[in-house]
């Protein structure tokens, strides 16, 4: 039982952590048309997702800008929305699956921590319960990097 503790706390810990991490590091580095961010020919610029019924159950998941929305900003594009609130929002994608992603891999911490098979479940769960939150980044960026492109066009044809 103390080795199942210490897993949970191992977890909230590099949970807690890539929180803040995400929060600080500079948006700027993170670009949704380069590797690994840019959609991969077999996901049909996220059409891939749909299939599994993604438009459903993407909004019942819980969403850290409705726990924290002074800190985390809106996963909704404003109507009057400019072309780098948009690009902020592709970013944001970008961060959002690099650190669900990161989570997912030390998440496999808890192999060492909790020997033998339910250290491998929970490190598994884990991984799954990370899953449709990257789901969710790269069904939602190849949609709105067209709006940005739009946008972009529209200011270079004004």
């Amino acid at each position: 039982m103390r080795d199942f503790i210490m897993c949970v706390l191992y977890l909230a810990a590099i949970g807690s952590v890539g929180f803040v991490i995400g929060r600080v590091v500079p948006k700027r580095l993170f670009r949704g048309d380069r590797f690994p961010f840019r959609s991969f020919p077999w996901e049909k610029e996220g059409k891939v997702y749909q299939a599994l019924g993604i438009r459903r159950w993407k909004e019942k998941v819980p969403d850290m800008s409705q726990i924290f929305p002074s800190l985390m900003p809106s996963k909704r594009v404003p109507d009057a929305a400019t072309p780098a609130q948009v690009e902020r929002m592709v970013q944001e994608t970008c961060v959002a699956e690099g650190t669900h992603c990161v989570l997912s891999l030390l998440g496999f911490g808890c192999v060492f921590i909790l020997k033998g098979v339910w250290g491998w479940v929970v490190s598994i769960l884990y991984l799954l319960g990370n899953l449709p939150y990257i789901l969710i980044q790269r069904f939602n960026r190849p949609r709105l990097m067209r709006i940005l492109q739009l946008m972009q066009a529209k200011r270079e044809c004004s």
